[in-house]
C-alpha cells in the first residue's frame, strides 16, 4: 500500500458522512397548515437532516411536488365574496334605472303641462274674438269670407283642445256657470239653466271662464209669490166673492 492511502480511505469516509442539507421552500407548513413567514434573508426555513444512509427518493420528490403546488385559498370564500359584488351592482343598477325611468316620466309630464298652458293661454286671449263671431252669426252678419275666416279659427282652437259649454236645460253648477238672474216655475224640477247670455269655455280640464247663465228654481204648483193672495180672496183675508 502506497504512503497516504489510510489519510486518503480516511477523508473519504468523513465526506460520506457529511449532513445532507434540503431547502424546504414550502410556503405553507405540511404538519400545521399555517402559512409560513420567510426567512430574513430572503430564503425559506432550512431544514437540516443528518443521514447514516442514502436519502429517500420517494421522500424527496412528495416534497418536490409539495414545493410546485401554490397557496390555495379557502373554499368558498372567494365565489362568495363574487357574488356579493354581483348583487350590490345588480342592485345598483336597477336603482338607477328606477331613477332614470321616473325622471323621464316626471320631464314628459312637465313638459306636457307647459305645453297645454301655453295654448290655454292663447286661446284665452281669443274668447272676446269668439264671442264677436257668434254675436255676428246671431244678427246674420257671418258671412262670404268673413265667415270662412271664422271658421278656420273656430276649427283650429277647437282641435288644439278648446271647447264651449253652458246650454238651456243644463243642470245649474256654480263650479263652472255664473247665475245673474233667478226666477222660479213649476215646470223644472231644481235649479236649471234658463237662459245663456255668454258662453263659457275650457281648455282640458281647466276652465278659461264660466257660462254667465239666467237660472230658474223649483216651485212647488200653488204657491203664489210673496205679497199675492189667492184668487178670490183679497190680501186681508176676507173673501171677494158677491152674494
Amino acid at each position: 500500500m502506497t504512503a497516504g492511502g489510510p489519510e486518503m480511505s480516511r477523508n473519504e469516509g468523513e465526506q460520506q458522512e457529511e449532513p445532507v442539507v434540503v431547502r424546504d421552500r414550502r410556503r405553507i407548513d405540511p404538519e400545521t397548515g399555517e402559512p409560513r413567514t420567510p426567512a430574513p434573508n430572503g430564503d425559506e426555513a432550512q431544514v437540516a437532516e443528518s443521514m447514516s444512509g442514502t436519502l429517500d427518493d420517494e421522500n424527496v420528490v412528495e416534497q418536490a411536488e409539495q414545493l410546485e403546488q401554490p397557496e390555495q385559498p379557502p373554499e368558498g370564500d372567494e365565489p362568495t365574496g363574487l357574488q356579493k359584488q354581483v348583487d350590490d351592482l345588480t342592485a345598483d343598477l336597477k336603482r338607477v334605472t328606477a331613477e332614470y325611468a321616473n325622471y323621464r316620466k316626471r320631464v314628459e309630464r312637465d313638459r306636457d303641462s307647459a305645453i297645454a298652458s301655453a295654448k290655454a293661454s292663447v286661446a284665452g286671449d281669443l274668447l272676446t274674438v269668439l264671442d264677436d263671431i257668434e254675436r255676428a252669426e246671431s244678427h246674420g252678419d257671418l258671412t262670404g269670407a268673413f265667415k270662412a275666416v271664422a271658421d278656420k279659427l273656430v276649427g283650429a282652437l277647437n282641435s288644439a283642445g278648446l271647447e264651449h259649454f253652458g246650454a238651456e236645460g243644463d243642470e245649474f253648477d256654480p263650479s263652472v256657470h255664473e247665475a245673474v238672474q233667478h226666477d222660479t216655475s213649476p215646470d223644472v224640477s231644481g235649479p236649471t239653466v234658463t237662459t245663456v247670455l255668454r258662453r263659457g269655455y275650457k281648455f282640458g280640464e281647466r276652465v278659461l271662464r264660466p257660462a254667465m247663465v239666467a237660472v230658474t228654481d223649483h216651485e212647488p204648483a200653488g204657491e203664489a209669490p210673496s205679497g199675492e193672495a189667492p184668487s178670490g180672496e183679497s190680501a186681508s183675508g176676507e173673501s171677494t166673492e158677491q152674494e
